[in-house]
Parts: structure tokens; C-alpha cells; sequence
């Protein structure tokens, strides 16, 4: 059952708004306030909930895949897409290298074990499209191996979807001079330094070997079961807001009627006594 929005709840729904971005309103291309990113954030999330209910009721299955440029903000949009949902509803998957025993799998073996079942989205923080970036440039994979990845990608993925699953892939682009910001700060910030990996390095020296399989990927696999959406993520704030406000209003969700929720009273204590916990707890340094 659906609840009627009022005409102020669908004045405030963030998905029917205007773009953050908007080539009629150059104004906005200033730099978004962290107030206005937040509250901004706060409805959308609001949102994801509503779908998060939607997807468990309707037993839909959502696979979104993130791929783009080294330092192009996917962590950060995850985050964001994540935070305020159930991790058992959003499970997010961000595979290693693979083993020896992976690389003797079917190349897509490794990633559809983590496919969701009814009720569940699934995350991918880099996917299968690895064959098509990493691999290719760095020379992890066979000509061969690519070629084929390419000439039967759409097919795998047309099947997924004539299956009942609903696929999103979203591309994030940012420009040279940006990604170059981003790697250098990652230098110097010890809580970033974990993110910078000797492949990170190669994608900022290698550039255009990037932008060229870039390139060769999308024409191969830019289908009409399974579009690409390239995101301009040089401004993070108004990538994240942008992304998940796409990102809903490609779910057909409605708002499910919860009922009224009513804390019940505690019990009584019928006797227990706290006991001393000092000796347990931790020092408070702050």
C-alpha cells in the first residue's frame, strides 16, 4: 500500500528538483556549500530509505556498478549512497586481485557470485570493467582476453536484464589538472595515503592510454539494455548529489506504508542491581 505525498512533500522531493548543475544557471557552477550539500543530502538519503523499503517489499534486484578515473570520488559517492541504509539491503563489493585459483575461473565468475538476491542492491566498486580499464592498459590481460570481454560483455549483460535485474553503470570523469590535485593531496595526508598505489601512479602517468580504452569500452558496451552515465565528479559535493538523485529517479519506488511506530515502556528492574563496570571501562582522553 502507497501513502498519498502531500503537495509540500512533493514540492520537497529532492528527485523532482532542479539540477544542482544547470547550464541555464551558470551561477551554479560556484562551489557548493557544505549547508546547502548537506541538507541537500539529507533529503535524498530520506529517499534511499523509501527505496531501500520498496526494493525488500517488491523483491527487486539492483546491481550498480561505479567505474571511472583513478581519484574521481567513486569511495566518496558510495559513502554517501550507503550511509544512512542497511548494509544487509546495500551490500557494497570492492574486489582485491584476484587469486591464482580466480584466474582460472571464468573471467566473470568472481564478481556474479556476489550478485543480490530478491531484495537486495548490489554495490560494485570497480567491476568487471576492470578487463576493459586496468587490465588492458597494464598489460594484466591477453589481447585475446579483451577482445572476447568486449564482443561478449553485452550479451552477459543483456541477459542479466532479461532476467529481471536492473543494471546501472556510472562513469566518473575528471579532468587532468584535477586528478593530479587529488593525487598530490594524497601524498601528503596521512589519512589518504592508503588510497595511492603503485597502479594509481600509472593511471596519472598514463593518461591518455586510459582515456583511449576508456573510449574503446563504451563503444562496445554502451547498449540499450545497459547505458553508461558519465559523471563530471571535479566538484565531489554536487557529483555525490547528483549521482544518487539519478540514481532514484530510475526506480520505479513507491513510499510503502510503515504503520505507526510506538516505543514501548521499559520493563522493570524486578530486583537487578548494576554492577561496577570501572575496572572495564576504557580512559576518556576526550
Amino acid at each position: 500500500m502507497t501513502k498519498r505525498k502531500t503537495k509540500k512533500e512533493a514540492s520537497e522531493n529532492p528527485v523532482a528538483a532542479e539540477p544542482l548543475v544547470s547550464a541555464a544557471r551558470p551561477e551554479l557552477a560556484q562551489k557548493l556549500s557544505r549547508d546547502a550539500y548537506e541538507k541537500t543530502l539529507k533529503l535524498l538519503q530520506g529517499e534511499l530509505v523509501k527505496l531501500q523499503n520498496w526494493v525488500r517489499k517488491s523483491g527487486e534486484r539492483i546491481v550498480v556498478v561505479f567505474e571511472g578515473r583513478d581519484a574521481a570520488g567513486k569511495g566518496g559517492v558510495i559513502k554517501a549512497l550507503t550511509e544512512r541504509v542497511s548494509p544487509r539491503t546495500f551490500c557494497v563489493v570492492a574486489l582485491p586481485a584476484p587469486t591464482e585459483r580466480e584466474k582460472s575461473e571464468i573471467y566473470l565468475q568472481r564478481y556474479i557470485r556476489h550478485f543480490p538476491a530478491a531484495g537486495e542492491i548490489t554495490i560494485f566498486d570497480r567491476s568487471w570493467y576492470n578487463r576493459a580499464g586496468v587490465e588492458r592498459v597494464l598489460g594484466f590481460c591477453t589481447d585475446e582476453q579483451y577482445e572476447r570481454f568486449l564482443r561478449i560483455c553485452p550479451a552477459w549483460e543483456r541477459d542479466f536484464v532479461e532476467s529481471g535485474l536492473r543494471l546501472v553503470k556510472y562513469w566518473l570523469e575528471v579532468g587532468p589538472d584535477e586528478q593530479t590535485k587529488r593525487f598530490k593531496a594524497r601524498v601528503t595526508d596521512p589519512r589518504k595515503t592508503w588510497k595511492l598505489s603503485p597502479m594509481d601512479l600509472e593511471s596519472h602517468r598514463r593518461w591518455y592510454d586510459y582515456s583511449r580504452a576508456r573510449d574503446a569500452m563504451f563503444a562496445a558496451t554502451d547498449t540499450p539494455q545497459a547505458r553508461w552515465h558519465v559523471v563530471d565528479a571535479d566538484d565531489k559535493r554536487r557529483a555525490r548529489l547528483n549521482i544518487i538523485a539519478h540514481f532514484l529517479s530510475l526506480m520505479p519506488y513507491e513510499e510503502m506504508e510503515l504503520g505507526k511506530v510506538r516505543l514501548p515502556k521499559r520493563q522493570k528492574s524486578n530486583g537487578y542491581d548494576e554492577p561496577d563496570l570501572s575496572r572495564m571501562k576504557i580512559k576518556k582522553k576526550f
